[in-house]
Formats: C-alpha cells, structure tokens, sequence
C-alpha cells in the first residue's frame, strides 16, 4: 500500500510511520518540516519503506502542488493518506495572538483540506482519507479551558470528514476522523502539563495504524472517540 502520513516527525506520527513501515510492501511518504528527525525516522527501518518528505503543509501551496506532482509520478496512487499533523497553543481566548490563531486554523483545518484537494486525483475506490482529531474537538466531550482554539479547529476538521464522505461515496472514497483522548506526548504534556496519559505515542500508533488499513471496511464519514481518558 502506498501510505502518506503529516506530522511523521515525531509522537503518533513517527509511530504510525514505523508501525504501518513493518509490512516490508508498503510505501510510507513520511512528512513533517523537520528533515533531521524524519531522515532517522526512515534511516531506522530495517526494510527502507519510508521516504522522508520534509515540507511545511501550512506553506505555500505551490508545496503541495509539488508534492502531488511527485507522487503523481512515483507511486501514482495514494491507499492511505493520515492527516496527523496539528499544532496547539494552550492560554485564555483573549490572549491569542492573530499569528497563533491563523496557524491554529492553518495547520489543524485549512492544510489538510487543501492536502486533500491536491491529492484526490491519486486517490481512487478503496483509499481510506484518516483525519486526526481530538476528544477537544469531539462533540459533546469534556472541555478544558485554554484549549478554545485549538479544540474548535479540531471540531471543524471532524465536521470536513463527515461532509467529504457524503461528497465522495460514489467514488468509493472513505473519510473518517479519529479523536485520541489522552496520549503521552509532548502536545498533551503542553497542554495539560504534570498529567500523566494512560497511552503510549506507540499504543495509539497500533491502533490508528490498524484502522488505517482496515477501518473503512466498517465506516465512513464517522467521527470516533479513542480515549482511556480526558485528559
């Protein structure tokens, strides 16, 4: 399977990358901004599956534009696309920045759907579109204070995915948006700092990994919960 995942170069991502990485036939198109952490991130596979993709998916895109062009070329078909990238600021709605907030809704909402856009052509019957979210961004979950932002971009990327697989269905193409609760990483450690999270940056790249591969057998355009705890 040909597999592009964001935000590869650490966290989930990077465990996503190396789990989906085990089976020696699939490609991973791993994509962060930082080159050095992505190079040993496809330097560590024993199969050499994994090529380092270091762009900016908030940038220009005349990037993404590019990035289609590449993959157009080699391999010429994406099964997998995981939207893992995503960005946090945790302080008081009155005290966001027009930087921090333009970012928020870049990184968390804007560069996905414009990813996706670019990459549709790629995608044909049976590729599975996998948005991370958020149990912030999760209907009617609980919320915490700070969080405003980046839990309302969250939401509105789950509200893309339900309207994305009502628009593709006929092509056999599946959207879904998975929400983690709590995770060990250091985006949560950010925003609930002294917090301890249940699972593991690996426990949560298994199952994501897995739902990738197999979750659109089941659903499409659903928005999922996948907490122990919150936080």
């Amino acid at each position: 399977m040909n597999i592009v995942i964001t935000g590869a170069s650490s966290g989930i991502g990077r465990e996503v990358a190396r789990k989906m990485a085990e089976e020696p036939q699939n490609r991973i198109f791993a994509i962060a901004r930082n080159e050095t952490a992505l190079r040993s991130l496809a330097d560590s596979c024993p199969d050499k599956n994994i090529t380092a993709v270091a762009l900016d998916i908030a940038g220009p895109r005349s990037l993404l534009r590019e990035l289609k062009k590449s993959l157009s070329a080699d391999p010429g078909r994406i099964d997998i696309l995981i939207n893992n990238a995503g960005y946090l600021v945790n302080k008081p709605f009155t005290d966001h920045s027009d930087k921090e907030i333009a970012s928020l809704i870049s990184v968390n909402f804007s560069a996905p759907a414009i990813l996706i856009t670019e990459l549709l052509p790629l995608f044909s019957r049976g590729s599975h579109v996998v948005n991370i979210g958020s149990m912030g961004g999760f209907q009617g979950s609980l919320k915490f204070a700070g969080l405003s932002y980046y839990s309302a971009t969250k939401g509105a990327l789950a509200i893309l995915t339900e309207c994305l697989a009502a628009e593709y269905a006929d092509r056999g193409i599946s959207f879904n948006c998975l929400c983690p609760g709590a995770v060990q990483t250091e985006m949560f450690s950010h925003a609930f700092p002294g917090s301890p999270a249940p699972v593991s940056p690996a426990q949560m790249a298994a199952y994501i990994a897995d739902f990738a591969i197999n979750g659109n057998k089941y659903f499409n355009g659903k928005i999922l919960p996948v907490a122990v705890s919150v936080p």
